[in-house]
């Protein structure tokens, strides 16, 4: 018989599914104060970032950890518009994933192929990982706009370096220079979302970096954890909800249906934020703008119908993925290309982490409590029933 053995539990070792309320690192690069609805990259609030910058000065924010100078901006921008091409040899790569693949999953062996193409790949310090973040957030738009132009059978457009990075992102999306109003609204969506301190995806790609691991590893890990419909994928659906109630009539009856049945109303509530997501509302009259500009408004309407019913019956506040959704929609992404571009935005905050972790790294190595049996031998397989 096997020997019976008594565990007595440590007395640090309190299990916290999810790892919720547990601090497992440290960081200078964004401030998430759940308490008071409050988001700040590198102690600027995030509603300041939006209303006076644009996503490249935030890239280098988040980088370099200060504001840049005119200089030092202009030369941020032009090394990253250098990366924004992508080589013949990764087109062909590209043009060999089957367009029924869903783009994440597109992007996610586009960005671990970034890593096969770069012969300096398997060097790990911050001065590389720097070089290979400018590569990243160069590329990401080109590979996402060229995937969803072989979908629908056209062929990718070539970067526009005289436009700035959400400029040139919807060109090569569409072949069209964007109205102000477009550009404005994808850039402020590229800088609300960029950093969110340690989410479940940023958690990822420092537990990828913690190993040594280079950071396109720890990319390619991060956009696989975005992927999820707990994580950056609920933009998707919440836009797929919408299109779903199809007038702004309809909606009231939807979601009451929706609560009634205990389902969950896509981008609303959220895992840190008490009150309200500060990102939902700096981007709120942003929204507004483009859509009415565009004539699209239809989209807005069932919104505030969803978000009236959702706070009068749960008090719950609607958060950044549920007012993105109808941007991104009139912008003219597919809502199954929504994560993807929530991803070209989130690389630069994943790059500023990596690069922290490399700063200061100590392995992530949590532990398991063991729930399984105890007391087993091993049973010859002629006398197992």
């Amino acid at each position: 018989m096997p020997h019976k053995i008594k565990k007595e539990p440590s007395s640090a070792s309190k299990l916290v599914k999810g790892l919720e309320g547990v601090v497992a690192a440290q960081t200078s690069l964004s401030d998430v104060d759940g308490e008071n609805g409050r988001l700040l990259y590198r102690g600027i609030p995030i509603g300041e970032l939006v209303e006076k910058s644009h996503f490249e000065e935030v890239a280098y924010l988040l980088w370099y950890g200060k504001l840049p100078t005119a200089t030092e901006l202009d030369d941020f921008k032009n090394t990253l518009k250098v990366q924004r091409p992508l080589s013949d040899r990764a087109l062909e790569v590209l043009k060999l994933i089957p367009t029924t693949t869903h783009p994440m999953s597109a992007l996610r062996t586009m960005c671990s192929l970034m890593g096969s193409l770069d012969p300096r790949a398997h060097i790990v310090n911050p001065e590389e990982s720097l070089r290979k973040a400018y590569h990243l957030t160069g590329v990401f738009p080109t590979i996402i706009a060229a995937f969803y132009r072989l979908r629908e059978g056209k062929e990718p457009i070539a970067p526009d370096m005289s436009l700035s990075h959400a400029a040139n992102f919807l060109y090569m999306m569409h072949g069209n220079k964007p109205t102000p109003e477009m550009e404005k609204a994808l850039d402020a969506y590229l800088i609300l979302l960029a950093d969110h301190g340690l989410n479940a995806s940023t958690f990822a790609a420092r537990v990828t970096t913690g190993t040594l691991s280079n950071l396109y590893s720890a990319v390619t890990s991060a956009v696989g954890t975005l992927a999820g419909e707990l994580h950056g994928a609920a933009n998707q659906y919440a836009m797929e909800m919408i299109l779903e109630i199809g007038s702004p009539k309809n909606a009231a009856a939807y979601v009451n249906k929706l609560l009634d049945e205990k389902k969950k109303v896509m981008g609303f509530g959220h895992r840190i934020y008490k009150t309200r997501d500060p990102r939902a509302e700096a981007f709120r009259q942003i929204a507004r703008n483009l859509c009415v500009k565009a004539g699209k408004t239809e989209w807005l309407e069932i919104a505030d119908q969803v978000e009236k019913v959702m706070m009068e019956r749960k008090n719950i506040p609607c958060n950044v993925d549920f007012f993105s959704a109808p941007v991104l929609y009139v912008l003219g992404f597919p809502p199954d290309f929504f994560t993807t571009v929530f991803a070209a935005s989130r690389v630069a905050g994943w790059s500023g982490h990596i690069i922290e972790q490399q700063l200061d790294n100590r392995l992530i190595r949590p532990l398991a409590e063991y729930i399984g049996p105890q007391e087993q031998y091993y049973i010859p397989r002629e006398e197992r029933k």
